[in-house]
């Protein structure tokens, strides 16, 4: 390992956070309290075109968020880190520095909250992720011969937070994430993807496989169907897409006491979802942190929705100060990251023959709302989506639109779940790796209306 190398890889490491927090996190005249939150990741990232590497970049970044408080008043500032511990603390100590001589000028903040428990935790998770050159020599063996597009992502990722009252969370998962698709030609492709902490060569061979089997039946002629409702069977990856959907404002407690969640009707019980339904935020069943970028600790579970029924809102401290509510760990946007859908009872080998006949939806694209208030979702079918006859894939789809409420689909529609369930982790990569994610099994629904 050369010294750059070294400096990099010691951003992810707990010693060097340590040795930043203890002379940071100190309090002085007209400072009641002193937070640091750090960012890290060590990444290997590969682009793959034809099966073979295209680009491959490795990245080491840290970004450390310094904040100072008084009363009511708070006051931060985020800057990058290099990993030579000197630089990087004298750097730190000025911008404190120059934070407390700025306090003064913050005006207070009525809804601030911040935790009143100290509290601290570890999490430190190493994983089995393959190096860039077994990872290239496995996409050569299992794609060869196929048009293999794809981006991998994979590297140890950190949270940790430290402040002057003796708090210490610490948070090192190590995780990967693999995007690609095989194309038959043009628009025509199978798209797959694998992620985890534990890297399997065999089991992404065998994703590759599943999709290479289905390029054949791209080459058919596309079924095009009528407008109209239809049975279909949701893959775990489109489940992320329509439950990722559902977190916008869904969840959020200023957005369900000012009445513009998507899941208000729930609340009200003017509408339920199968009985069968239960989602959670449940960090121990991913990869996310247990804790905020402020300090707050996060409870192991919080219930969103249990026996079909509203049972729970994310509560940011903001907003449990203003509505008078307790807050719960929820990020400022009131947004899941760790969102779980519990299994239902449906092998997922027998999904095909439970489906019969009616749409087999791989991934969709393009969703956003076409009526709020009525939880009413469009967006379109997107790759390698078929028409199953007699429990088997008989033909492609047209690309097709859907407008359906989730209410209607996951409450009177819902068919069955599958008994397992899949980590779907967000893939953005903008800035930094992300660790949110939805856990989620996939769904048979009755009635999915299609418009277009």
């Amino acid at each position: 390992m050369d010294r750059l190398e070294h400096f990099a890889s010691v951003l992810t490491e707990r010693s060097f956070f340590d040795a930043l927090a203890a002379p940071l996190c100190v309090t002085g005249d007209g400072v009641d309290r002193v937070t640091l939150y750090l960012k890290a990741e060590t990444s290997d990232f590969i682009r793959f075109n034809h099966a073979a590497v295209r680009q491959a970049t490795h990245v080491s970044q840290g970004y450390a968020t310094l904040a100072v408080v008084h009363g009511a008043r708070r006051i931060e500032s985020t800057l990058s880190l290099t990993g030579r511990l000197d630089t990087d603390l004298a750097t730190l100590l000025a911008e404190r520095s120059a934070l407390q001589a700025q306090l003064a000028d913050v005006p207070d903040d009525p809804y601030l909250q911040l935790p009143e428990a100290i509290t601290s935790s570890s999490r430190h998770q190493t994983g089995v992720l393959p190096s860039p050159a077994s990872l290239v020599r496995d996409v050569a063996a299992a794609a060869q011969g196929l048009d293999f597009v794809g981006f991998y992502a994979g590297g140890p990722v950190v949270r940790a937070f430290a402040d002057s009252r003796g708090q210490r969370h610490w948070h090192h998962v190590e995780s990967f994430h693999f995007d690609w698709c095989l194309v038959l030609a043009a628009d025509k492709a199978v798209k797959s993807a694998y992620a985890g902490t534990h890297w399997d060569d065999s089991g992404f061979a065998r994703r590759v496989a599943v999709g290479a089997a289905r390029l054949p039946l791209l080459a058919q002629t596309p079924r095009h169907l009528d407008p109209g409702a239809y049975r279909a069977y949701f893959t775990p990856t489109a489940m992320g897409e329509l439950l990722g959907t559902l977190s916008w404002s869904g969840f959020s407690a200023k957005a369900r006491r000012s009445g513009t969640s998507s899941l208000c009707r729930l609340e009200r019980r003017d509408a339920a979802l199968h009985p069968g339904l239960c989602l959670r935020e449940d960090a121990s069943r991913s990869i996310a942190p247990a804790f905020t970028a402020d300090g707050w600790s996060k409870p192991a579970i919080v219930s969103l929705i249990e026996a079909g029924c509203a049972s729970g809102t994310l509560n940011s401290p903001r907003s449990a100060r203003e509505y008078e509510l307790e807050a719960n760990g929820a990020n400022a946007q009131e947004s899941p990251e760790a969102m779980w859908l519990a299994p239902g009872s449906l092998a997922e080998a027998d999904a095909l023959a439970a489906l019969d006949s009616g749409l087999y939806v791989s991934n969709l694209w393009y969703l956003n709302y076409s009526d709020r208030q009525a939880c009413r979702m469009t967006g379109m079918t997107r790759f390698a989506c078929f028409w199953v006859e007699d429990g088997q894939l008989a033909a492609p789809l047209s690309v097709m639109r859907f407008d359906d409420s989730f209410l209607r689909m996951f409450g009177e529609g819902l068919m069955a779940l599958t008994d397992r369930a899949e980590l779907i982790p967000e893939s953005g990569t903008y800035r930094e790796r992300q660790l949110s994610s939805v856990t989620t099994p996939g769904a048979l629904i009755e009635g999915w209306r299609l418009t277009l």
